[in-house]
């Protein structure tokens, strides 16, 4: 299974896994509905490659929409177009423009909420995530369930398959915690549903965020220790685009660094060991910051998990299709973006664009001529009935993602990028060590100084910092600055306190000048149709 282009496994035999493994989404946490079909496991999984199909699929389901593309027949019918309903456009929505670093102009139903901090238990996106949330979960637990040792010995899986399939099992296990995790920290308490869950079975019970803390951390410890025979591969060894163990470390280094919200502890020490762990692995920085949104990333140093996007075999609305496209507007022209049009919805605020000296190499990624820095009206998309896409010109465009690659050639396909989403990276791991050594986390302070510094020496900026400068608010700034429009701004503010009663940023709350809210909305809502679903559930406070 190639990394780059995976998506040539979503052969049709995923249709009839579709039929197998798939739960219906009206109500997600009815995870025990036996699907209707004809087809059973056992001839499914008779066939030549199906265990890859499957977890190419699952892999894929942080990318594709559905069984066809771009669109067509969609996996999740939880929101309205198929395009909104991509993994990452949906995660990045949820992170981003709830907060200061980007303001959408469209009016699609719920969108401008977000920004507005006043979503609703129906808002169309936040039920997409989690449906896409426990779709994920639910394709991992069937896989997990078709792969024991027994099914295997059923249908007569050789020793050599079956080593390899125990690897699946560790990806597959890792998807499912990626997906725990984002659950958590959107959502809160959420039902913890693992492949024993019995099919057919009463809806299940509202888990405690401590609960799944504990099972994700439980799960990535297992697939990353080298004794398991459920193994992930060591760093850097697997294929791009597939998790290993690097990986799994990053993902309990960021359930570690948000404990305190999770689960009311301060868990840095770890932060710190995971963090090291994946320092000293043999990353090394990309040189230019700029090639790690390109078309040709793949070949990027630093990445340390991408979800892959290819413009001939991945179609879709979403991901890097939705960041590349959208920003481009006005007076931009789409071709030097590599691009056959631009969207024209999405802008940044001025508070993220003062972060940025003069001599921070990092915002080139703003594009300024034409554009104003402030926003002085609530934004409509585009500004005049003649030009409905072409007249944005409040805000400073962000087109980070570029469908272009390192020596300036268009990808592939205008309409579809190359461009991959790194989902982690170095960089967030230096920023996470330096920040877990000042909460306390034992850390070595002239490491953390030096890796920041190392950040600061490839923005241009030059070695500037002193110890003096180690802050938490300088932290924060400073992963805005590295890691903007990446998908983490939201819980960083949460983690800082500055999310909702304590943050202020232009047109947050609906106001020009920006306004507090309710601490309540540091969570997202259970949506209501899970409520109707599953009456186990209870809604998350001020909802």
């Amino acid at each position: 299974m190639t990394g780059v282009t995976y998506h040539r496994f979503l052969s049709p035999l995923l249709l009839v896994l579709a039929a197998v493994g798939l739960v219906g989404l009206g109500g997600c946490t009815d995870v025990g509905v036996n699907p209707q079909s004809s087809a059973t496991a056992n001839n499914v999984f008779s066939e030549e490659g199906a265990y890859e199909s499957y977890l190419a699929k699952l892999y894929g389901g942080l990318n594709v929409t559905g069984q066809e593309g771009p669109a067509g027949d969609a996996d999740i019918g939880a929101i309205s177009d198929e395009g909104f309903s991509q993994y990452m456009r949906l995660y990045w929505k949820m992170q981003e423009l709830s907060t200061d670093e980007a303001v959408i102009a469209w009016n699609d139903n719920g969108i401008r909420r977000l920004n507005n901090h006043n979503w609703t238990a129906s808002n169309q996106f936040s039920v997409g995530m989690y449906s896409r949330v426990f779709f994920q979960v639910s394709q991992a637990n069937e896989f997990l369930r078709q792969s024991t040792e027994g099914r295997l010995s059923e249908r007569n899986v050789g020793a050599e398959r079956r080593q390899e399939i125990q690897q699946y099992r560790a990806e597959a296990r890792f998807l499912r915690a990626l997906s725990y995790w984002h659950g958590i920290d959107l959502f809160g308490d959420i039902p913890l549903v693992t492949e024993d869950f019995p099919r057919g079975a009463e809806a299940p019970e509202q888990s405690t965020r401590e609960e799944i803390f504990n099972f994700i951390e439980s799960e990535l410890q297992a697939i990353t220790n080298s004794d398991n025979e459920e193994v992930l591969p060591p760093p850097r060894q697997g294929e791009y685009g597939r998790a290993d163990r690097a990986a799994a470390w990053m993902l309990l280094a960021k359930l570690y660094q948000n404990a305190p919200t999770y689960i009311g502890e301060n868990r840095s020490s770890d932060v710190v060991e995971y963090t090291e762990r994946i320092i000293n692995a043999g990353y090394s920085l990309e040189d230019n910051q700029r090639h790690l949104f390109l078309a040709d990333n793949h070949t990027a140093d630093g990445v340390i998990f991408a979800i892959p996007q290819d413009g001939e075999n991945t179609r879709h609305f979403g991901g890097t299709t939705f960041l590349a496209h959208a920003p481009v507007g006005n007076e931009m022209d789409p071709a030097t973006f590599g691009l056959d049009f631009g969207w024209a919805g999405l802008r940044t605020t001025s508070a993220a664009v003062e972060r940025y000296s003069g001599t921070d190499a990092r915002d080139d990624f703003f594009f300024t001529e034409g554009q104003e820095k402030e926003i002085d009206a609530t934004l409509t998309n585009g500004e005049t009935t003649e030009d409905p896409i072409g007249a944005f010109s409040q805000g400073y465009a962000a087109p980070k993602f570029q469908n272009v690659t390192s020596d300036g050639q268009p990808g592939s396909n205008v309409t579809f990028p190359d461009t991959d989403f790194p989902m982690f990276r170095l960089a967030d791991a230096y920023l996470m060590y330096a920040e877990a050594t000042l909460r306390g986390g034992g850390g070595d302070e002239a490491l953390a100084l030096s890796l920041l510094n190392d950040l600061r020496e490839r923005a241009g900026i030059g070695r500037d910092l002193s110890q003096g400068d180690l802050t938490l608010d300088f932290i924060l700034d400073e992963r805005s600055r590295e890691l903007f429009w990446e998908g983490h701004r939201r819980t960083d503010l949460i983690r800082f306190d500055q999310f909702s009663e304590n943050g202020v940023w232009p047109w947050k709350g609906g106001v020009q000048e920006g306004t507090t809210t309710q601490s309540f909305r540091n969570l997202y809502p259970i949506p209501a149709s899970e409520l109707r679903a599953n009456p186990n559930l209870d809604q998350n406070e001020g909802y």
